[in-house]
């Protein structure tokens, strides 16, 4: 058998420059990508971008950069990666959407984490529940209720949605109705509320407290009272005026109406 050697040193050659071109493209890509995820690090650490956040998008951004450095790598050496790549994003069309809902969620995740709708201890009130904030992770946000349940809830709604965050406001307005009967002496009533109002110190005096007569009701005269304390003293005040209204309003002869139905029964002859 006849080899033509000439033939031979050439292919070599062609290959072994391939090979090598192959093998540089790797290395020097390599590098080049361990370079960009450390800067891209320490641009995520300056921008004060929250930590779980910072090691997930570094570890994305090495995960895609070494792909396109493979493929590269693969092209040099002389293998069609047309096909290849076809097959590749068909693949990744068909696992993305079959894990639609859970690529939501995931986005959701990346947004919260990016622009802090809320934080680690808020107290928010979405989808139906209300809860303090225990961990935003990246598929879900893990919620506790005030009688100590955990909720998860998918991250997906939870960017795309509406939500009440009660934490990013160190002050709120507690709404008060108070009804007394008709005929009853409203500027008694005022009394009763100014002086409860100026017996608790949790309520702020800037600004300044509301009362007014809000409705002429059925069976009773509602004022309305308007009242800002601290956003932790909200439940305190809340509960401590109800109870108080109710044994002053007794004290100064002041009725609080409820429904009540008159019936007349007529006897036919």
């Amino acid at each position: 058998m006849n080899f033509d050697t000439a033939a031979i040193t050439n292919l070599a050659i062609t290959y072994g420059l391939q090979l090598l071109s192959a093998i540089a493209t790797l290395v020097i890509g390599l590098y080049v990508v361990s370079i960009i995820v450390k800067v891209a690090g320490k641009v995520f650490e300056r921008s004060n971008v929250d930590a779980s956040l910072t090691g997930f998008l570094s570890s994305m951004i090495s995960i895609l950069l070494k792909i396109m450095v493979y493929i590269s790598a693969i092209g040099m050496l002389g293998v069609e990666m047309t096909s290849f790549i076809a097959i590749l994003g068909a693949a990744g069309l068909a696992v993305g959407m079959a894990l639609s809902g859970t690529l939501q969620n995931f986005a959701g995740g990346v947004m919260i984490l990016l622009f802090k709708p809320y934080k680690v201890g808020d107290f928010i009130e979405v989808q139906g529940y209300s809860g303090t904030v225990k961990e935003i992770q990246i598929f879900v946000t893990v919620m506790t209720t005030g009688d100590n349940k955990t909720i998860l809830i998918p991250n997906g709604p939870l960017a795309n949605g509406s939500m009440i965050n009660y934490s990013t406001q160190t002050t709120r307005r507690v709404d008060f109705t108070f009804g007394i009967a008709y005929g009853d002496d409203i500027d008694k009533a005022y009394e009763v509320l100014q002086r409860l109002i100026d017996a608790d110190d949790r309520i702020l005096k800037d600004p300044e407290p509301f009362m007014g007569l809000s409705q002429l009701a059925d069976s009773s005269v509602n004022i309305s009272m308007r009242v800002w304390v601290n956003a932790a003293d909200y439940w305190g005040v809340h509960f401590k005026m109800n109870e108080d209204v109710y044994k002053s309003f007794a004290d100064a002869d002041l009725s609080i109406p409820f429904p009540q139905m008159e019936m007349h029964v007529r006897q036919l002859a």
